[in-house]
């Protein structure tokens, strides 16, 4: 009989085993019956044609309209192009130099067609797609059809180039034939009060439904498996959490930050004061602080938190902030340092008595840099404390640090957050700040960011221009590009400079990789604009005779802060980069930014990078360049983005178009998706129950001892690393 963790090799063969972990790193039986259908097709229906997106791997349920044959012009052999149809759309499938498929590929037959969506002159296309036909009897095996072919509902799968969902629904009929079933990890009481199947007839209903009712059934307790294991996680660590003390930092009104207040140039937001009252009154306690704020871009986040650090520094204690990268930890201690003024350089000519000390510790200074920044820190003279993963190595000792700030907390892994947490020492807890400029929706921050108080800042400071949104299309109008690159000089002879973003840095190996997203007539692959390439283009062409400057991920610490302080003191006119300039980075006469090959960023990832330009006096200008066809989901994804600023409205959107499994960060730990059937737009009652009973189960038993089905939960979850984005903020 198969187990629940019975070895693929053994229940499939070695040749399918290795198939499917090589596409979905599936190495058991539990794997494979986890891999749920992403929706069901019935035989008479079709696949909307529309809502296909370049660059997914797509199983389309079609109707052959018509086949044409002929030569190739570059070289030998020949092109056979199947057109089909879901009655209302088109596209094409393209074999090179397998003209006997015409013979298969009779107009009027359906089926179904597996394969990568790309788009050439406009149009989509599948490229050397997998296909398997119906038969005229359609409950026959005649021709190799499927059993799944015969059933009123057919699974469609998530599927892979070697892997299409047919050969999915062949593995998962296998498997549960000789399957003797799995334990329930849901007590029996719970399942009564939810109104839940048991684990078994959940998997076998959703892989093998009669109807839709018996999926929606099957989905209902799917669902509740993967919102309380993410529930009773974050349950446990708020239990947790709250064994350590936090030191106690209440607001001085004669301290550093009354002063720091009482010179500031401009007047704070109604949502800064607002924000900032919360976070002074959790700091006051011993019960430690752990609050996001979440805000639009340029809304002031890094005024709060400096408002928070010099509480805590006026109680005799450090703040820490911690920044993804080096760039962003140089801009925000330089930020922090203009900010706090003659309050920043203690111990220096000039200085107030009542300064502080901000130092920056990354993993690119001088031995002698490290060496004082070191001491700094270790003594206490260091106030603020800037720095990026180097904050959290063994060599790092704070005298007393009593909070972290941490930026893009999403950019951190559970461990490194833990590890910067501890260096309050055994038996304290620093308070904690969150700060993201992604809105988000209540749903995400229920479940992603359930163990922390939530606090938004929706209104921009005084000063914050206006930012204009255009969808450059490339593929229809490509004449526009080039009236792009002239708006760039026109931008910059009025005195202002540009960014120009690439979504990778070039001289890669694209071989297999999802880079090709576009075909021309004979198959070549177009790779997505890189810096590297774009920059010597623009040096030689469009943009002969400004100066241009290239800023990425491979370049040295110190290269890319010399290139950040060149681009900053108008030294640079345009600035090709990756998305390193996407937070914190402040230029204030960059007031246009050209967002190459849009549609491969998501949509609060356009609305941060968009967020650099219009920092200023001048109005900003975001061009959206991109090769993506009209009415596709990526094409509809820009025009939204182009079509408002507000950053909560595209946080909505966002989620609703992207896989929930991108939301939790399961792209960033390159592990297999936490959620697969549960919503976060549509199950918030469920979350909300799931969070509840979560909570009593762990109030009754922390550690889960008498539940060890649930138990069983959680640690699956922590030992795959699924957690990374929700378990410990």
């Amino acid at each position: 009989m198969t187990g629940w963790d019975s070895e693929l090799d053994r229940v499939l063969g070695a040749k399918t085993a290795k198939a499917l972990n090589g596409a979905f790193g599936m190495t058991t039986v539990g794997d494979l019956l986890r891999h749920y259908p992403r929706r069901y097709a019935e035989r008479g229906e079709l696949t909307p044609i529309g809502g296909l997106e370049t660059g997914e791997h797509a199983t389309v349920l079609a109707r052959v309209e018509r086949v044409s044959k002929r030569r190739m012009r570059s070289r030998k052999g020949t092109i056979l192009q199947a057109r089909i149809t879901d009655g209302t759309r088109s596209m094409s499938c393209t074999f090179f130099n397998q003209a006997w498929r015409e013979r298969e590929l009779l107009p009027g037959r359906r089926g179904m067609f597996a394969g990568k969506v790309t788009a050439y002159r406009s149009e989509l296309q599948l490229a050397h797609p997998e296909y398997q036909l119906f038969t005229e009897d359609e409950d026959s095996d005649e021709q190799g059809a499927a059993r799944e072919f015969a059933g009123a509902l057919i699974p469609v799968y998530p599927a892979s180039q070697g892997v299409p969902s047919w050969s999915l629904a062949r593995c998962v009929d296998q498997v549960l034939s000789g399957w003797d079933g799995v334990v329930d990890p849901l007590p029996e009481s719970l399942r009564e009060r939810i109104d839940a199947l048991g684990l078994d007839e959940a998997l076998r209903r959703i892989h093998q439904p009669e109807d839709l009712a018996q999926v929606e059934r099957a989905k209902h307790r799917l669902k509740w498996d993967e919102a309380l294991g993410v529930q009773l996680s974050l349950a446990q660590s708020r239990e947790q959490r709250g064994t350590r003390p936090a030191p106690a930092c209440p607001r001085r009104q004669d301290g550093l930050g009354a002063a720091f207040e009482a010179d500031l140039p401009f007047t704070l937001t109604a949502g800064q004061l607002e924000v900032g009252e919360r976070i002074a009154e959790d700091l006051a306690h011993e019960h430690p602080m752990n609050r996001l704020v979440q805000g639009e871009v340029g809304s002031g986040k890094t005024v709060v938190a400096l408002r928070a650090m010099l509480q805590v520094i006026d109680s005799g204690r450090q703040a820490a902030m911690l920044a993804p990268t080096e760039v962003l930890a140089a801009q925000h201690a330089r930020s922090l340092r203009e900010l706090l003024g003659e309050f920043a350089g203690a111990g220096e000519l000039g200085a107030s008595d009542r300064a502080t000390k901000v130092t920056l510790l990354t993993g690119s200074l001088s031995a002698a840099q490290r060496k004082q920044a070191l001491l700094d820190v270790a003594s206490g003279a260091a106030g603020v404390v800037v720095g990026t993963h180097a904050l959290i190595q063994d060599g790092v000792s704070f005298a007393d640090l009593g909070m972290v700030v941490v930026d893009e907390q999403h950019r951190f892994g559970v461990e490194q957050r833990d590890a910067l947490r501890v260096r309050a020492g055994e038996r304290s807890c620093p308070h904690l700040l969150v700060m993201t400029a992604t809105p988000i929706p209540r749903t995400v921050a229920m479940t992603v960011f359930g163990d922390l108080r939530t606090s938004a800042l929706r209104e921009l400071p005084n000063g914050r221009s206006p930012i204009s949104t255009t969808v450059v299309p490339t593929a229809e109008k490509p004449a526009w590009l080039e009236r792009a690159w002239q708006r760039v000089r026109e931008e910059v002879d009025a005195g202002h400079q540009v960014y120009v973003v690439c979504s990778r840095v070039g001289d890669e190996s694209n071989s297999g990789s999802r880079e090709e997203t576009t075909s021309g007539e004979d198959g070549e692959q177009r790779s997505p604009v890189a810096v590297l390439e774009l920059a010597e283009e623009l040096r030689g062409g469009p943009l002969e005779g400004l100066r241009i400057g290239a800023l990425h991920g491979r370049l040295a610490s110190e290269d890319k802060d010399s290139v950040m302080r060149s681009f900053a003191a108008a030294e640079i006119d345009v600035l090709v980069a990756t998305t390193v300039v996407e937070v914190g980075v402040d230029v204030p006469n960059a007031t246009m930014m050209v967002i190459m090959d849009a549609d491969r960023f998501g949509t609060s990832q356009l609305h941060q990078l968009r967020g650099r330009v219009g920092r200023g006096a001048s109005p900003g200008l975001c061009l959206l360049v991109s090769e993506a066809v009209s009415q596709t989901p990526a094409r509809n994804r820009l025009e939204a983005v182009a079509s408002t600023t507000d950053g909560f409205e595209l946080a909505r959107l966002d989620l609703q178009q992207r896989r929930e499994g991108d939301v939790l960060g399961a792209a960033q730990s390159g592990k297999k998706s936490t959620l697969r059937v549960l919503s976060l737009v549509h199950d918030e009652e469920l979350i909300a129950r799931a969070r509840a009973e979560a909570e009593e189960f762990v109030r009754e038993d922390p550690e889960l001892n008498s539940y060890p089905g649930l138990a069983a939960m959680v640690a699956d979850l922590v030992a795959e690393e699924r957690a990374d984005f929700l378990e410990k903020a």
